[in-house]
């Protein structure tokens, strides 16, 4: 077992190596600044997954309305999970429209929509990115294998290529979240901002690029 365990070590390690090519860091800065900018216009995120990856939209979103490495204002971000809306959709249509839906109920103006996907083949994702299209808002495709149905649609997208299951490019996804977070809160906070109550998106300013 533990030669096993070793080898998962290792493809894991590999992984996480994909975050350094120029590619990634491209796409990071990219997203960043995008967000940033939906904040300071006050816009909000809506943040699709199914699966695994739903829970990490729900991660996703939870980091920003909460707190992720310093106290600041909470930003607006809605994981698309809500269980009784999923099902009313699914039952009365079919579970393909669920996220369509939802962004049809919620975009509005100067927000963003992310869709997270390891296959880029969910037909429920790649349906939600057409209602985001219609509604007007810009689109973020995470990616993985070779970019499925969803490749090229999205205003921003990032393909984790290279492996063959879905655990590896969920971690992988996950890293990159958690770094575009920090890019954020980076980007739209000073030390000036910590402790304070949350400042109007009128308040919120986004700093130089990095």
């Amino acid at each position: 077992m533990k030669e096993a365990i070793l080898h998962s070590a290792k493809d894991a390690v590999e992984a996480a190596k994909f975050l350094l090519e120029e590619k990634s860091i491209s796409f990071i800065e990219s997203a960043t600044l995008l967000i940033t900018t939906c904040y300071k216009e006050g816009g909000k995120l809506l943040i699709a997954g199914n699966g695994g990856s739903l829970c990490d939209a729900m991660h996703f979103a939870e980091e920003l309305t909460g707190y992720y490495r310093e106290k600041r204002a909470a930003l607006a971000a809605i994981a698309l999970s809500d269980p009784g809306h999923m099902s009313c959709v699914a039952n009365d249509t079919d579970f393909n429209e669920v996220f369509a839906r939802s962004v049809e109920a919620l975009a509005r103006p100067g927000d963003i929509l992310i869709v997270l996907t390891t296959s880029g083949n969910s037909k429920n994702l790649h349906n939600a990115v057409l209602a985001a299209k219609e509604k007007k808002i810009k689109t973020i495709a995470f990616l993985g294998k070779t970019g499925g149905c969803i490749k090229g649609l999205s205003d921003l997208e990032w393909i984790v290529e290279g492996f063959k299951y879905s655990d590896r490019i969920q971690e992988v996804h996950m890293a990159a979240i958690h770094m575009i977070i920090e890019m954020v809160e980076k980007q739209l906070f000073d030390s000036s901002s910590k402790g304070m109550e949350p400042p109007s998106h009128s308040q919120l300013r986004v700093k130089a690029p990095l």
